[in-house]
């Protein structure tokens, strides 16, 4: 079988070492080309080449976001019997994608899991979403003025209060910081205090046939659970969540501190159950859309893409064959 393995060598686990030991257990089975990454986006244009070229097996070593960008490229011409199935290899800080189909947090233990699925032919259909902002480009694109192409994604989207987090760890990282729980922790309570959104909110979110949720300034879209991780603990919103069903939401509108810790608690209890009053939950649907009334940032996979005043999500079932 012919191998392609994307490498980010900026990413936080991910070494020279440990990309050697990978290729040397991987040509074991695999006739294996690596392609390091060099910009962002150039994960995506590999993965839309591996496609191209008729690829059996596209492994990527890193972390979230170039599981994100290989996925978009891998599937730029939609799903298919000419995309290669994935296989992932954590070498991230969070890592996901690759925790959810059951990996190894350890990228050695990772690989030789992967060449025995690969050997047994244990591969599994899963379904994944896309995601289109509202931007302020002047322009008009195919899903009108200003909104952009739809962008797949693995695990989550989020308009407001994650991505202004995510923003703030990623301003922190191109400052030399190493990603951590803690960092994230830091630009949580950060937001939440100090951030407009909590009391102000600006957000409504629409489901097709179904009330509108207006005065929202958190909502979390899920295609896996957990949402993420901190550290070992898993921080699970949206228990519905899964690869089998549609996309789900965690919501919250206008709420003190006091409660904000209750619920982040409850998300991370043992069996996770955030309720109450200003907490809305969806699960298995096939398409929402939030808009706001003012610019917020937005993120896919854990990845700051800028700001927007909208997001339109869809829920595409069966998108992509992965190595479980």
């Amino acid at each position: 079988m012919r191998a392609l393995l994307v490498t980010n060598p900026a990413a936080t686990t991910t070494t020279a070492k440990v990309r050697e030991v990978l290729v040397r257990a991987l040509s074991t089975d695999l006739k294996v080309d690596v392609a390091e990454t060099t910009h962002r986006g150039h994960a995506r244009e590999l993965g839309r080449q591996a496609a191209v070229d008729g690829v059996d097996v596209v492994v990527t070593l890193g972390g979230d976001g170039t599981v994100n960008e290989t996925v978009d490229g891998l599937l730029a011409d939609g799903p298919g019997a000419h995309v290669p199935t994935l296989a992932v290899v954590p070498g991230g800080s969070t890592n996901v994608f690759s925790r959810a189909l059951g990996r190894s947090r350890d990228p050695v233990e990772a690989t030789a899991e992967i060449l025995d699925s690969l050997r047994a032919g244990r591969t599994r259909r899963v379904s994944l979403g896309t995601a289109s902002a509202l931007v302020d480009t002047g322009t008009d694109i195919a899903w009108g003025p200003g909104w952009t192409p739809p962008r797949w994604f693995v695990f989550s989207a989020g308009l407001g209060f994650d991505a202004e987090v995510i923003r703030l760890v990623e301003e922190q990282r191109a400052r030399g910081r190493r990603s951590s729980g803690r960092l994230y922790v830091r630009a949580g309570f950060r937001t939440f205090l100090l951030g407009h959104d909590r009391r102000h909110p600006s957000m409504t979110l629409r489901v097709p046939g179904e009330q509108p949720l207006e005065r929202l300034f958190l909502c979390l879209v899920s295609n896996v659970n957990p949402w993420t991780y901190l550290g070992d603990r898993p921080i699970v919103p949206s228990p519905e969540a899964g690869f089998e069903n549609g996309l789900a939401a965690f919501a919250m509108g206008r709420l003190g501190p006091l409660a904000m810790l209750r619920h982040l608690r409850a998300t991370m209890a043992e069996r996770p159950d955030a309720r109450g009053r200003g907490v809305h939950r969806l699960h298995d649907r096939a398409e929402l859309e939030i808009t706001s009334t003012r610019p917020l940032e937005w993120q896919l996979d854990g990845d700051h893409l800028g700001p927007a005043t909208g997001l339109r999500v869809r829920s595409v079932p069966s998108a992509l064959d992965v190595v479980v």
